[in-house]
Parts: structure tokens; sequence; C-alpha cells
């Protein structure tokens, strides 16, 4: 997959993700870019998950 699918990707996803986890701002979001440890961090920050629930948030969601 090139960068710009994967970006056009995460671009759809990033409404879904508001719409789930509002406390995420569209500033984290721009910052994550996609990538699962950036996220996984912002999801520790805002919601007080650890990491293992962070990930496996992540991982139902882009299922």
């Amino acid at each position: 997959m090139n960068s710009d699918i994967a970006e056009g990707k995460w671009k759809q996803m990033t409404g879904s993700i508001k719409e789930k986890w509002g406390k995420l701002t569209d500033d984290d979001l721009q910052e994550v870019s996609g990538k699962s440890e950036k996220f996984c961090g912002k999801m520790q920050e805002r919601y007080g998950m650890s990491r293992e629930q962070a990930e496996q948030e992540f991982n139902r969601f882009k299922s």
C-alpha cells in the first residue's frame, strides 16, 4: 500500500475515531497520523488506559 492510500484511509478513519473517542482532539489525530504507537500513547494519556488496553482498542477499531 503506498503512502497516499494509507494517508487517505487514515483521514477517513479520523471521523469515526472522534465519534468513538471524543477526548482525542484534531491535533492529537494529526500528530498520530495513523501510527499505532503514537495512537496508543494518546489513548493512555487521554483515557488512562494501559498500553495493552490501548493496543487492543486500536486493533479492534482498525479491523
